[in-house]
C-alpha cells in the first residue's frame, strides 16, 4: 500500500530543492506538473514556482510567497512560514531528481486506480455491446503513460519573460499619434511602429547632424533598428505607412525639383564632350601644332568640369555592401537600408560573394571614412559616411545573424537597437480603426520638412547638450557601469550595452529635432530630451537581454537554439543521435558530435526531448535515440 505520508514528505522535498536551487526546475518540471502533486496547496506552489522559472525571475520564499500572496493563494498553501518549513524539510537540492520521481511515480499509481474504477464502470454497463466496452477500457488504460512520459510545458530557452513594449509616450506628440494609430490600424506591436519612427528621421536627416557630448565625444545621428516578428504580422504593411509611402513621397518632390539641373548639366556636359573629342581629333590632325593642342586640353577640361546632378535618393532595400557603398558615394555619404525582412545580414555575410563584408556597415553606424574604387571611375572618398539601417526579420533569422563569423566579434550586432515583441496574431480586433487623415498628413508633412531642409544643408551641423544634459549624460554612464561588471545586469551584452549611452544620445537627438523641426539644430538638447531618450534606452536593454539570449550571442544556448529550430522541421519519434548529427552537419556552432551532444543535453535539461532507454538484448553500442515534446515534433515542412 502507498505511504502517503512518504509521498506528502517526497513533496516538500521536490519544492524545498526547487527554493534552494532554482537550476532543478527543469530537471523536476521534465517529470512532474502541478497536477502530479497529492496535496492540493504543492501544487499551487509547484505552479508559482515554475511560472517564475518560466518567466526568468528569482525563485526564493520570499518571491513565491508574494506571488501567491498576488494571486490569492498565499492563505491555501498555509502561509508564508509553510515555505521556510519547506526549506527545513531538505538540506540539500542534490536530490531533486529522486524525490521527483517519487512523487511521479505515486501520482502514476493514483492515475491507475482512477482509471481502475472507470474499468469497473464500464464492466457494470449491461446495455453496451462487450467489444464496445473493452475498446473503452483499452483506450482507458492507453491513456496511461509510464512514470516520466507525459510532456510538461518546456522551459523556454530564451528564459526572458514578460518585456516591455515601447513606450511610445516619450515621442514627440506627432510621432506618437502616428505609432499609436498604425499600431491599432495594423493590429502590430506598437515595438515595430516605433522602431520605424526613429529610423523614417534619420533617414530624412541624411547624416547632416551630429552630437557633441564632450570633448573627444561626437555621436552621428543615425540608428540601427531590428524588430523581429514572426510571419503573418502584417510587417509590410508597417513599413509601408512609416517609412516607404513618406519617404518615397518626398525622394519623388526632390526628384522633381532637381530634374531640369539634371537635363541641363546633362545637355552641357554633351556639348562639352563633343566638343572636347573634335578639339581632340583637329589637334591630332595638326601633327602637334601648339595652339590645337592648346584648345584640345582646355576643352577637355571644360568637358571634366562639369557634374551632372543625381536624382535623390533616400533609400534602398535589397542591396549588396557594394552597391550601399556606392549609393552613398553618389548621395553625399548618407544612405538608408529599410526592409521588412532579414536578407540583409545573409547578403552581408556573403551570400553571393562567400566572404562577409562588414566595414561599410560598421563605417557607417559609427561616421567613420570610406574609399570607394570603382574599375571604370576611379575611386571616390566619403568623409564622414551616415548610414540607417531598419530591418523586420522572422526571429530565426537572428540565430542565423548571430552564428555568422565576426558579426559579434567586430560588433555589428552591438550596433543595432534590437526589439522581439509579442506578435499579436490570434488576438487581433478584425475590425480596428484606421489611421486618421489628419495624422497621416501631419506624419507625412514632417518628415517631408525634415528631408526637404537636411537635403539643402552642406556641411553637417554639430548639435550641443546643456550643461544640465551633458550633467545627465554623465549620470547615465555613472549608472550604467555597475551593470557592465561580471555579473552585473548587463555582463551578457556587455558590447551592446558599452554603446548604451551613445545609442541614448542619438535617440535624444532623434527627439529633439522632431520636436523642434530642423531648425532645431541651432538650440542645444535639454536634460529632459535626454530622460525621455533614457526611457527608450532602457526598453531597448531589456530587448537586448532577450535577443541575445535567443540568438545566444554570448552563451552555450546557441547551439542548442540553432539545433531546436532544426528539430522543428525535421524531428521524428525515435530519432537517433547519428541522424541529428548528419542532418546539421556543416552548420555553424553545430559542426561536431560533442557540440550536437551538448546541444542536446541542454535541450533535454529545458524539457524538450527525451532519450529513450537502450534496446535489451542488442550487441554492440547502438546509436542513443530520442523522443521530442508535441511543440517540437511538427514534422517535415513545418516552420520553426
Amino acid at each position: 500500500m502507498e505511504d502517503k505520508e512518504a509521498v506528502k514528505r517526497a513533496e516538500q522535498s521536490v519544492l524545498g530543492a526547487a527554493l534552494i536551487n532554482s537550476e532543478t526546475v527543469p530537471g523536476i518540471a521534465a517529470q512532474l506538473n502541478a497536477g502530479s502533486f497529492e496535496v492540493p496547496a504543492h501544487g499551487l506552489i509547484w505552479e508559482a514556482i515554475a511560472d517564475q522559472h518560466a518567466a526568468g525571475k528569482p525563485i526564493d520564499a520570499v518571491t513565491i510567497a508574494s506571488r501567491l500572496a498576488d494571486e490569492g493563494n498565499l492563505k491555501k498553501i498555509g502561509g508564508g512560514p509553510y515555505l521556510h518549513d519547506l526549506l527545513d524539510a531538505v538540506p540539500t537540492a542534490a536530490n531533486a531528481g529522486y524525490y521527483a520521481s517519487i512523487v511521479a511515480e505515486a501520482a502514476k499509481r493514483r492515475e491507475v486506480k482512477v482509471v481502475a474504477a472507470r474499468l469497473n464502470q464500464f464492466a457494470e454497463l449491461t446495455g453496451e455491446r462487450l467489444d464496445a466496452i473493452l475498446d473503452r477500457s483499452r483506450t482507458a488504460l492507453d491513456n496511461i503513460s509510464p512514470g516520466g512520459t507525459d510532456w510538461p510545458d518546456p522551459i523556454p530557452l530564451d528564459n526572458h519573460g514578460d518585456l516591455p513594449s515601447f513606450p511610445t509616450v516619450v515621442l514627440p506628440e506627432w510621432v506618437e499619434r502616428t505609432v499609436v494609430g498604425v499600431a491599432e490600424a495594423t493590429q502590430t506591436p506598437a515595438d515595430l511602429a516605433g522602431a520605424m519612427a526613429l529610423a523614417a528621421i534619420s533617414t530624412a536627416l541624411q547624416g547632416t547632424i551630429k552630437v557633441k557630448v564632450r570633448q573627444g565625444w561626437t555621436e552621428p545621428v543615425v540608428v540601427f533598428v531590428c524588430v523581429a516578428l514572426p510571419a503573418g504580422n502584417r510587417k509590410s504593411s508597417v513599413f509601408d505607412a512609416m517609412v516607404r509611402h513618406p519617404l518615397a513621397a518626398v525622394e519623388n518632390d526632390l526628384a522633381e525639383e532637381i530634374r531640369p539641373r539634371i537635363i541641363e548639366a546633362a545637355t552641357e556636359a554633351d556639348v562639352l564632350h563633343r566638343a572636347a573629342e573634335a578639339a581632340r581629333i583637329a589637334a591630332a590632325k595638326s601633327g602637334g601644332e601648339v595652339d590645337a593642342m592648346n584648345n584640345a586640353k582646355a576643352a577637355a577640361l571644360a568637358a571634366e568640369e562639369i557634374t551632372v546632378p543625381v536624382e535623390p535618393r533616400l533609400f534602398a532595400d535589397d542591396v549588396t555592401p557594394e552597391i550601399v557603398k556606392t549609393l552613398m558615394a553618389r548621395h553625399r555619404g548618407a544612405m538608408a537600408v529599410l526592409s521588412d525582412e532579414g536578407g540583409l545580414f545573409q547578403t552581408i555575410a556573403g551570400r553571393y560573394s562567400g566572404v562577409p563584408d562588414l566595414d561599410v556597415f560598421l563605417k557607417g553606424h559609427a561616421g567613420g571614412s570610406i574609399r570607394v574604387e570603382r574599375k571604370t571611375s576611379g575611386s571616390e572618398h566619403i568623409e564622414s559616411a551616415a548610414l540607417t539601417i531598419g530591418l523586420s526579420p522572422q526571429p530565426p533569422v537572428l540565430r542565423d545573424a548571430a552564428a555568422v563569423p565576426m558579426f559579434e566579434e567586430r560588433g555589428f550586432l552591438a550596433r543595432f537597437l534590437w526589439a522581439m515583441p509579442a506578435s499579436r496574431v490570434g488576438s487581433r480586433n478584425p475590425d480596428p480603426e484606421p489611421v486618421p487623415e489628419p495624422v497621416e498628413r501631419e506624419y507625412a508633412r514632417r518628415i517631408a520638412a525634415l528631408t526637404h531642409a537636411a537635403h539643402m544643408t552642406g556641411e553637417p551641423t554639430v548639435l550641443k547638450l546643456t550643461p544640465a544634459a551633458t550633467a545627465r549624460v554623465a549620470e547615465l554612464e555613472k549608472e550604467r557601469e555597475p551593470r557592465l561588471a561580471p555579473g552585473g545586469e548587463w555582463a551578457p551584452i556587455l558590447s551592446w550595452a558599452s554603446k548604451w549611452t551613445g545609442a541614448v544620445v542619438r535617440i535624444a537627438a532623434l527627439l529633439h529635432l522632431a520636436e523642434h523641426g530642423y531648425v532645431g539644430r541651432y538650440e542645444p538638447i535639454e536634460a529632459d530630451t535626454i530622460d525621455a531618450a533614457a526611457i527608450i534606452g532602457h526598453y531597448y536593454a531589456e530587448h537586448a537581454l532577450a535577443v541575445w539570449a535567443y540568438m545566444g550571442a554570448t552563451a552555450d544556448a546557441a547551439p542548442a537554439g540553432l539545433l531546436l529550430d532544426w528539430l522543428k522541421v525535421n524531428a521524428e519519434p525515435g530519432m537517433k543521435l547519428r541522424d541529428i548529427y548528419r542532418g546539421v552537419r556543416g552548420r555553424v556552432c553545430l559542426g561536431t558530435a560533442e557540440k550536437v551532444r551538448a546541444a542536446l543535453a541542454v535541450l533535454e535539461d529545458h524539457g524538450y526531448i527525451r532519450q529513450l532507454p537502450a534496446p535489451a538484448g542488442k550487441p554492440g553500442r547502438p546509436s542513443p535515440r530520442y523522443d521530442f515534446h508535441p511543440n517540437v515534433k511538427r514534422g517535415p515542412g513545418g516552420s520553426a
